[in-house]
């Protein structure tokens, strides 16, 4: 018995890759190693992961046929978890077919590939806060409607849960796809805000502050996130309904303002930011903030770490990864 993890050198890929080791599962990684940001971090990510009694890793991309054509030997795989993508609501402003190729192209590689495993249990995919657009609506919730995404990253995530949704009616595979929230912590994306922050007060120089500082997010500790990817797919759809097919949000349940991260974040390098304000950018969003009823209820999801908490320890890691 074997779990695949799509996207296994990735900031959750590899959280979630550590997790489902330390508990005996032997683990299929899959990553192309692109380029879209320093490969260097995946590559020290992986490395972690290759010392691991249980895991195999597979350098290849799902947008391609011959992704799971190398999977074909393993046929002892019972659950995927589905992260690969390209990530980033700016990045596709300027990148449209790097989103229609990874996210649309390789969803459905991957949906074909769980189509054929004869002893799938279930299949858990990363969606996104972006499919919610311009909702002023607060909190998220997964009733919503989702019909009017305001970037291309956030069509395509929203595509997916389509896509998975009629492979779910069609053929009976069981699909639990994940609304994550702004997630952060060790081993985290450079291009993400706590990232490119720390980067910036750490060297000297300004930050970018959207909106003028006035937004909100719904920060995500990893650490709580993988607990919400494993009890999705330890606990999959059944049979019942017309689509075994669900979806939930993963989030803190806790927005905080972008200018109250600044300042935990400024506590614990022990430095002041010097903050340039700009205006909003494309495709963003003013604030986010996850309803998790569905996800407490059926998943058992509750997060733990506060940013007061979960911010010193990404701090404290990337002060060790770059010492």
């Amino acid at each position: 018995m074997a779990i695949v993890v799509t996207g296994a050198a990735g900031f959750i890929g590899f959280h979630v890759c550590q997790r489902l080791l330390a508990r005996g599962d032997a683990v299929i990684g899959v990553d192309s190693m692109n380029a879209y940001y320093d490969p260097a971090l995946k590559e020290a990510r992986l490395a972690l992961l290759a010392d691991q009694d249980g895991f195999t890793f597979h350098k290849a991309d799902i947008a391609t046929p011959e992704c799971f054509e190398t999977l074909g030997e393993h046929g002892d795989v019972t659950g995927i978890v589905h992260l690969a993508a390209q990530a980033g609501v700016r990045y596709s402003i300027d990148h449209p077919f790097a989103y229609v190729e990874s996210n649309l192209v390789g969803h459905m590689r991957v949906l074909e590939y769980a189509r054929a495993l004869p002893d799938l249990e279930g299949l858990v995919y990363a969606s996104s806060s972006s499919v919610y657009g311009g909702n002023t609506k607060l909190p998220f919730s997964i009733e919503d409607r989702v019909d009017q995404p305001i970037s291309l990253y956030a069509a395509t995530k929203r595509a997916n849960e389509a896509l998975s949704y009629s492979y779910s009616h069609l053929y009976r595979i069981p699909q639990t796809g994940l609304r994550f929230f702004t997630v952060y912590g060790p081993w985290g994306r450079p291009d993400m805000a706590l990232f490119l922050f720390t980067k910036s007060i750490i060297s000297g120089k300004p930050i970018r502050v959207f909106n003028h500082g006035d937004m909100s997010r719904d920060f995500t500790y990893i650490d709580d996130i993988v607990s919400g990817v494993v009890a999705a797919l330890d606990r999959p759809p059944g049979q019942s309904d017309e689509a075994p097919h669900r979806v939930y949000n993963l989030g803190n349940n806790k927005p905080e303002p972008l200018l109250g991260l600044i300042e935990t974040l400024e506590a614990a390098l022990g430095m002041k930011a010097e903050k340039i304000l700009e205006p909003m950018q494309p495709g963003d969003v003013k604030s986010t903030f996850a309803d998790i009823e569905a996800s407490r209820r059926d998943l058992g999801f509750e997060p733990t770490v506060p940013m007061s908490v979960g911010v010193p320890k990404f701090v404290e890691w990337y002060r060790t990864y770059h010492a």
